[in-house]
């Protein structure tokens, strides 16, 4: 392998998200963002970091994800990084849902494909928009290996007990019914970013990770290993969300049928894009909910209070699933920015050695560092997650390996 660049590519439905790192250092040498791909207002948004320069945008209709691909590969061109370079070694891809099948990265040839849309029935948003950008970057570049990353594979290290619902096995497995997690390579990165924060290897620490963007995940990490994970077969389950309700008595859909007169549909619309913070205040950012507590807004501080109640019961889950902990680390955009939810998360958990000291909370930054006071029995700490970057690694890993 004679290249040393990544190309990652996280492709949505309608959206493509993209980063260029050079793993000899881990440095970004581009990023950017293609949106609203499929309508007449469609935007590329891209910055050349390498450089140093400002940012691009470009207005105007982009038909499908093969245009948005070759929009990129333009951009990328004009920086003197196009994707014809010797120096690209590989691209890699954000699958959401990898299944019990794939349980590493994996390079992508058409069985993997295949396996990949026969998980479509378990992720209808997610998998078909990840193959439509990995058909689209092999077809542009064929020659060069193309690596899927899967959000689940990190949570396939849970035991049965946690990833079996109690429900008939035969029924589970007929249906591929399980546990299954996402937000896997953050919780990946996360958990082994913690462990060096703490100056300690990997297999040596326990950790809580706690994944808060609009999307909300819980995990609890052995020795570097998932044994056990807040979202299920879907990412619907587990803690509230920016719009999803996470754990609900299942019975509440039958009600919602019977009694309420619902189709299903709608009420896969209104667990998934009407609930957690936003069908219980208005407002899915939290920036914005805080605003309107110090305002006085009752349910604003309502929607917090069931937000951070939820929050605290999984702590309190996760902690007697390890037995022991190290630390808990807060990531994403809310988990890493948002000083009041991490202080109403561990407030009153004193006994469990979980505290945090106010002035380093209210620091701000883009560095790992520790919120905790020095005499806690468990550190309490803030690690900006880097997806791209842990796709990019388990690509570079993968492909130099197999040349």
């Amino acid at each position: 392998m004679t290249g040393t660049r990544v190309l990652v590519l996280n492709s949505g439905s309608s959206s493509l998200k993209y980063q260029l790192l050079d793993m000899r250092d881990s440095s970004r040498l581009a990023a950017g963002l293609v949106e609203r791909i499929g309508e007449q207002t469609s935007r590329l948004k891209h910055t050349p970091l390498a450089a140093g320069g400002d940012a691009r945008e470009a207005d105007g209709p982009i038909a499908d994800h093969d245009a948005a691909l070759k929009a990129v590969a333009q951009e990328l061109a004009r920086d003197g990084l196009g994707l014809d370079s010797p120096d690209l070694a590989a691209i890699g891809h954000r699958v959401v849902h990898g299944g019990m099948f794939f349980t590493q990265p994996t390079v992508i040839d058409d069985a993997v494909i295949a396996e990949i849309e026969r998980l479509i029935p378990v992720a209808p948003l997610h998998n078909p928009a990840n193959l439509t950008g990995i058909r689209t970057a092999r077809a542009l570049r064929p020659d060069l290996p193309q690596v899927a990353v899967f959000d689940t594979a990190f949570h396939t290290t849970m035991p049965e007990s946690a990833a079996r619902y109690a429900i008939d096995p035969r029924i589970a497995d007929r249906h591929r019914i399980r546990r299954y997690g996402f937000h896997g390579t953050s919780h990946a990165y996360v958990s082994r970013a913690t462990a060096e924060l703490l100056g300690k290897a990997p297999e040596d620490v326990n950790v809580i990770v706690l994944h808060l963007g609009n999307g909300a995940s819980a995990s609890a990490v052995r020795g570097g290993r998932c044994v056990d994970t807040s979202m299920g077969l879907t990412p619907l389950e587990g803690l509230v969300m920016g719009t999803r309700s996470g754990d609900m008595d299942p019975a509440v859909i039958f009600h919602l049928a019977r009694v309420g007169g619902m189709s299903m549909d709608e009420i896969d619309t209104l667990l998934n894009k009407r609930s957690g913070l936003f069908g219980l205040c208005g407002d899915n950012d939290m920036r914005e909910i805080r605003r309107r507590i110090d305002e006085g807004d009752e349910a604003a501080a309502l929607a917090f209070d069931i937000y951070v109640h939820r929050l605290k019961k999984y702590i309190g889950a996760y902690y007697a699933v390890l037995g022991t902990v190290d630390a808990v680390a807060f990531t994403a955009g809310v988990g890493e920015n948002a000083a009041p939810v991490r202080e109403a998360a561990v407030a009153g958990l004193e006994g469990l050695g979980l505290a945090v000291d106010p002035g380093r909370n209210a620091v701000r930054g883009d560095r790992p560092r520790i919120v905790s006071p020095d005499s806690a029995r468990v550190a309490v700490a803030v690690v900006p997650t880097d997806e791209e970057l842990e796709i990019a690694t388990q690509t570079y890993a993968l492909v130099g390996k197999n040349t």
